[in-house]
């Protein structure tokens, strides 16, 4: 008789939709961060995203959620996937909606089901250990829990909410309880939570069994989850079309961590597996710094370049701290300016920072430190890499200035 696997009715949704504005205008609403290349690779982050998964499980158990204006782009990048297996919602109503519609339908598909929502546009270097965590998490899960999949944290991050653990789970390898949810805190805080040993970071990847996620909904959002029924009940069916253009606006937006995990984790019912896996949700140009420099990607007529040996040592620094550790150890080199894109000219002397280049001009940086410069066809940014997490309020700014036209 065949021995089930911890994989044996576990399904994964894949939320991809955002338009990553702390990375604009690299990352805009027609050319979302997810259908990206990140820095060294040559699959979008929506294909690695599924790669990792198909590694574990067979595709027809992979659910990807869009938007519907990028439907068609995400099946060229995921031509394999199923065409049921890929749901369109007709605008952005946030992750606890395209979450749940999909764990609802995964349900009656497979009512033992459990699932797994995992973000369509994060790196994870070490795959084996992201699946040994996934795997305990559906063990946790069994027990009628709600589990995150925690990351042990590298630095005192700012642009990460955090999870504070609390006691052991009964009979689970390294899971524990979830006391609170915390969100981005100030450096200061961030430094305390680090050397606390206490706090992972919140990397916004849930495992639960599918009825336990519906039951939560019940009770937490009964208006959103009598939205689901509703369309479930008609999907795939002739009044598809209708009833989800008539009852999706209606749905309650909101985040699944302020729907189920804030006030599920109060009452005892979420664990947290800690993991360590080289994750980063490349939330704006810091992280694609630093990504880009621990992979070695450069421009090879550029002094100061980073050898294999040294990646150890960037990795987690932040960007002024990457330039004194080369400057340290290669005499005579003062930048580190990282040049991105396939078009363009970068020339520079002295500088430190990142340059996205998609445009046919020739780029001159001089003695400008910690400097983000995306030169695009029809939109020139120019911003410190310490205000990179403030970029979503200069975007609301360009709406209003500008247009949407450039968004």
């Amino acid at each position: 008789m065949r021995q089930e696997t911890p994989f044996e009715h576990f399904y994964a949704i894949v939320p991809a939709g955002g338009s990553g504005v702390r990375l604009w205008p690299l990352s805009r609403r027609n050319t979302p961060k997810f259908l990206m290349h990140a820095p060294g690779e040559e699959q979008s982050l929506l294909q690695g995203t599924v790669e990792r998964l198909r590694a574990v499980l067979p595709l027809e158990r992979i659910i990807v959620v869009t938007g519907v204006a990028h439907a068609d782009a995400v099946r060229e990048h995921l031509p394999d996937l199923p065409e049921q297996n890929l749901v369109s919602e007709p605008s952005p109503r946030d992750s606890m909606a395209a979450i749940g519609l999909a764990t609802a339908l995964i349900a009656r598909r497979d009512p033992a089901a459990t699932v797994g929502s995992f973000a369509s546009d994060h790196i994870i270097e070490d795959v084996p250990a992201f699946h040994a965590a996934i795997a305990e998490a559906i063990e946790v899960a069994a027990q009628g829990l709600v589990v995150t999949i925690g990351i042990e944290p590298q630095r005192p991050a700012t642009g990460f909410g955090y999870i504070l653990a609390g006691d052991a789970v009964p009979g689970a390898p390294s899971a524990r309880t979830v006391l609170s949810f915390v969100e981005k805190p100030d450096a200061e805080t961030a430094r305390d939570y680090v050397e606390s040993g206490k706090y992972q970071w919140n990397a916004g990847m849930f495992v639960s069994r599918a009825d336990v996620l519906i039951e939560h909904l019940r009770g937490q959002q009964s208006g959103l989850a009598k939205g689901i029924d509703k369309l479930v009940a008609a999907w795939g069916g002739p009044s598809h079309a209708q009833t989800l253009e008539a009852v999706w606006p209606s749905l309650t937006r909101i985040a699944i961590d302020h729907a189920i995990a804030e006030p599920v984790a109060a009452r005892g019912g979420v664990a947290v597996v800690p993991a360590e896996f080289g994750w980063d949700d490349i939330g704006d140009y810091q992280a694609l710094l630093r990504l880009a420099v621990a992979r070695g990607v450069r421009d090879e007529s550029r002094p100061g370049v980073v050898a294999d040996a040294e990646v150890a040592e960037l990795l987690g620094r932040s960007a002024p701290e990457i330039a004194d550790h080369l400057a340290q150890a290669r005499p005579g080199t003062t930048g580190l300016m990282v040049r991105l894109g396939q078009r363009g000219t970068l020339v520079d002397v002295d500088s430190t920072g990142v340059a996205v280049l998609d445009s046919a001009r020739v780029v001159a940086t001089l003695g400008v430190q910690d400097v983000v410069v995306v030169d695009a066809e029809d939109v020139l940014l120019v911003a410190a890499l310490e205000r990179a997490q403030d970029l979503k309020t200069l975007v609301a700014r360009l709406e209003e200035r500008a247009g949407k036209q450039f968004l």
